[in-house]
């Protein structure tokens, strides 16, 4: 049975500021803890193509793949998917962002199947895939958070 993921998370900071960091794909290195490189490989129309490479893994794997993202600003949505599915069947990614009071809500949806020769089922790519969400998530909040805090203090731009 095909994966599928939900989270969510509150940052409290403008939504401007939330969709310009999460969709600035070549600063996702210094947003993501697991990217050690974007590399733009080219735009049609909204959408990119890009390589994201991963820093190693606890086995000293780099996981490394070709995936096109499409933002709608009007909608407040993204749609992504794997080009390059590696251990997956198909990956599609959609992130939805909704101004609330007191900041922006960020959901993340994905769909996905693994290959029967990868090396983790769907149930388990499904756990990997909430821990580390919840991870990174966490993360991109503090970093946005921190730069809203910034330029409301007038720091210069980055």
């Amino acid at each position: 049975m095909p994966g599928h993921t939900e989270n969510e998370i509150t940052i409290a900071a403008p939504l401007s500021l939330v969709w310009d960091m999460t969709n600035d794909l070549e600063n996702w290195p210094h947003l993501f803890s697991e990217y050690a490189s974007v590399e733009v490989l080219a735009h049609k129309g909204e959408t990119t193509t890009f390589r994201l490479t991963m820093h190693p893994d606890e086995n000293g794997q780099v996981w490394s793949w070709v995936s096109e993202r499409t933002p709608d600003r009007g909608a407040l949505t993204v749609r992504a998917r794997r080009v390059e599915t590696g251990p997956f069947k198909f990956m599609d990614i959609f992130w939805k962002y909704k101004e609330i009071p007191g900041g922006t809500s960020m959901h993340w949806t994905q769909d996905f199947a693994m290959k029967p020769e990868a090396p983790v089922d769907d149930k388990g790519m499904t756990a990997h895939i909430n821990r580390n969400s919840l991870i990174q998530m966490e993360l991109i909040r503090d970093r946005i958070e921190q730069r809203d805090r910034e330029l409301r203090a007038g720091a210069p731009n980055r």
